[in-house]
């Protein structure tokens, strides 16, 4: 499974050049079963990061451009009149997919936003007091511009709180820029690294990885500190813990290990916690500067 690991990131960095940390942690929030919002300025290849992540890993997605106009109905599905029949019949929207690519999510409104939170959270869309499932696996990768930025809507925190990671891209190296300007890139020709069962294979050895009771204390003094200490606004929630937990399993995973060191969850922590920290309040630099400084009050060895 390792050989695979080294085969998607590579094809991975051959895409977005230059950005070799974030499409490790892009990996890692997939592997553990979690969602994902890309962060930056338009233009910084924020789709391209998200698409080329559903065809490495061999998922059916759907792409969806969010707009001010935007309805639930678009994301969801609606039940259509048959005359014929004289009966509803449900039409999926494309929620019902894989991969669910939610382009600037934050252009759509806040009702529109709320229409993913509980497909998010319980892989599953109620309409009109029924019940569909959603497919297996099923992720979000919601790309969201600066909350600056003209016509945004910001997301609330209960639906920040959904997405286990949020990560950013930043400016490519003048390296990077260049081969990108030569086309040195591999944006048309990316191919199946693997497949979706493969994929849950790795998922479930993922939840396999070993986390000893030390290592659980140190990631339970890190969210209390959130909770209790006078500078954190907003407090690391119990799903935050889960998913911390989660995403150390992977890095550790990726790294070829089947044990958890501290060294994982501060590899993964800013990018589960600095969107948790902030909310919809904050700006990036002043998230980033929370999570740090959370991270660096916390000594991993200290019982």
């Amino acid at each position: 499974m390792h050989n695979k690991i080294a085969k998607i990131l590579k094809q991975l960095n051959a895409v977005l050049l230059g950005k070799e940390q974030q499409t490790k942690l892009a990996l890692v929030c997939l592997l553990a079963d979690g969602h994902l919002l890309i962060e930056d300025l338009p233009g910084m290849g924020k789709t391209t990061l998200a698409g080329a992540l559903a065809k490495t890993l061999g998922l059916d997605y759907q792409r969806v451009q969010f707009t001010s106009d935007m309805l639930p109905a678009d994301i969801l599905g609606v039940s259509i009149f048959d005359k014929q029949l004289q009966q509803f019949n449900f039409h999926q929207g494309p929620v019902f997919t894989q991969v669910l690519l939610a382009d600037e999510i934050n252009r759509a409104s806040p009702k529109t936003q709320s229409a993913l939170l509980e497909a998010m959270e319980e892989r599953k869309v109620s309409i009109d007091k029924l019940s569909y499932s959603l497919g297996q696996p099923f992720f979000v990768i919601a790309t969201q511009n600066p909350q600056d930025q003209a016509g945004t809507f910001p997301l609330p925190e209960s639906q920040l709180d959904r997405f286990m990671m949020r990560i950013e891209l930043g400016f490519p190296n003048k390296d990077a820029e260049l081969a990108m300007l030569k086309e040195q890139t591999a944006a048309t020709s990316i191919n199946a690294v693997i497949d979706s069962q493969q994929l849950q294979t790795m998922q479930a050895a993922v939840k396999r990885v070993q986390a000893s009771d030390v290592l659980l204390n140190y990631l339970i003094r890190l969210v209390n500190e959130s909770r209790y200490a006078a500078e954190y606004t907003n407090a690391l929630s119990p799903r935050c813990s889960k998913s911390l937990l989660n995403a150390a399993k992977a890095m550790a995973f990726i790294e070829q290990r089947d044990y958890v060191v501290p060294e994982d969850i501060q590899a993964v922590f800013a990018a589960v916690t600095d969107h948790r920290l902030n909310g919809v309040h904050g700006v990036r630099q002043g998230s980033q500067a929370l999570s740090q400084t959370l991270l660096n009050s916390i000594d991993p060895l200290q019982p």
